[in-house]
């Protein structure tokens, strides 16, 4: 008796949930009758955060220390997303500007060495001028250790030879 109401009781829980398959819904940009804009896609309440993007946009609030671990990783990024047009060297001459790609500004120009490393962040961020946005692309602690190469092109770049330490003009003057 108690096995056969158990059975009676798992067949009527699997055959009758066959509503749950049948339930109305709208498929992304359709129209609806249940939001008073009559759009199926809806803004965010305001204020809302994805899960994440605080500890994630955190990093972005304060310069981390300059390490030759951070300068590695901004030449590495550099390298992968800021060479293609602003050159190696960052002055502009990248391989994109071959092929008919507008000049971006050398990177060691007065206003540019000038401007505070905020600028960078923003530029990286939002895009300036032709350049878009690679915020979704570069990690926010991505974007400090290109901002800190940066700075480091910019200053290797405006040094006297003179001005080095003996060790690094004697590796220069080897050179070919």
């Amino acid at each position: 008796m108690i096995r056969g109401a158990l059975l009676l009781l798992l067949l009527g829980t699997l055959f009758g949930c066959d509503d749950m398959a049948n339930q109305p819904r709208a498929d992304a940009q359709q129209a609806s009758r249940f939001f008073p804009d009559g759009k199926v896609n809806q803004a965010p309440p305001v204020g809302t955060v994805a899960r994440g993007d605080l500890a994630r946009e955190a990093v972005l609030a304060e310069r981390p220390a300059l390490t030759v671990e951070l300068m590695q990783r901004g030449r590495e990024r550099f390298e992968i997303f800021c060479s293609p047009c602003h050159g190696v060297a960052a002055d502009g001459n990248g391989t994109v500007v071959n092929r008919g790609f507008p000049r971006p500004p050398d990177l060691a120009e007065p206003r540019l060495i000038a401007a505070p490393d905020r600028h960078f962040m923003d530029v990286i961020a939002h895009g300036y001028g032709q350049m878009y946005s690679y915020a979704a692309r570069v990690q926010p602690a991505d974007r400090w250790a290109i901002v800190g190469y940066i700075r480091a092109l910019q200053f290797s770049r405006r040094v006297e030879v003179a001005e080095l330490p003996e060790i690094d003009r004697n590796t220069l003057e080897r050179l070919p």
